[in-house]
């Protein structure tokens, strides 16, 4: 069993876990940039929102589901052509990078919309009192009292895009998706595919072990 674990395997294991690190470090901090911004346009625009807008918010809320409820295999393979265009290739973690960062950005949205709606409307009504316009009310009212969650959102986020990237390895995108099936499966090594999950289990549960130490930081702030 042991004698597959060579040390161009292991080698192989270390190049594979970096790839991973990368499409989910750059897709969240890509999708946290589109994200927050459509999350916050959302929570303004909705009824009782600063900036009640019913159609912005229909058709932005629109867009953001239509691309939640596309099924993240049928997106990798829906947006090759666009991915090329950006990347000039359809293959590889820089070309990963790409339909995850598109699959992050409506879900981070959704989180951080939601971490909003959870701040006190009697903050927002006292800096509008005080005269406050609705860039203030955002950056010193809104995104401080739901900082919180919304790390707590982000860190869900990693954790999907963690999935999000093993199914890219399917088509050639790199990471330990990609190693788990191209010897896991199609080389029938079991042993490989087991350290494989081993390997994504620890990863996930160390994202998840330092955004909750984060959200816990932030909480007691």
């Amino acid at each position: 069993m042991w004698d597959n674990f060579t040390p161009a395997m292991l080698e192989l294991f270390a190049t594979s876990l970096w790839e991973t690190l990368v499409m989910v470090g750059i897709a969240g901090l890509a999708g946290s940039v589109v994200g927050i911004p459509l999350g916050v346009l959302l929570r303004l625009t909705d009824r009782g929102g600063v900036l009640q807008n019913t159609a912005v918010n229909r058709v932005v809320g629109g867009i953001v589901n239509a691309v939640r409820s596309t099924p993240f295999i049928i997106l990798l393979v829906a947006i090759i052509p666009f991915t090329r265009l950006i990347t000039g290739s359809s293959i590889g973690t820089a070309a990963a990078v790409v339909p995850l960062t598109l699959a992050a950005a409506p879900f981070i949205a959704r989180l951080v919309e939601t971490s909003l709606r959870e701040v006190d409307p009697g903050l927002v009504e006292a800096a509008q009192a005080m005269g406050a316009t609705t860039w203030q009310i955002v950056y010193k009212v809104l995104l401080p009292e739901a900082l919180p969650g919304i790390v707590a959102g982000f860190t869900i986020t990693l954790v999907s895009l963690t999935g999000y990237s093993a199914m890219a390895g399917a088509i050639g995108g790199g990471g330990l998706g990609d190693l788990g099936i191209r010897y896991g499966y199609q080389r029938f090594l079991p042993e490989i595919m087991l350290a494989v999950v081993v390997v994504l289990i620890a990863f996930v549960q160390a994202v998840q072990s330092l955004g909750d130490w984060a959200v816990r930081r932030l909480s007691h702030r």
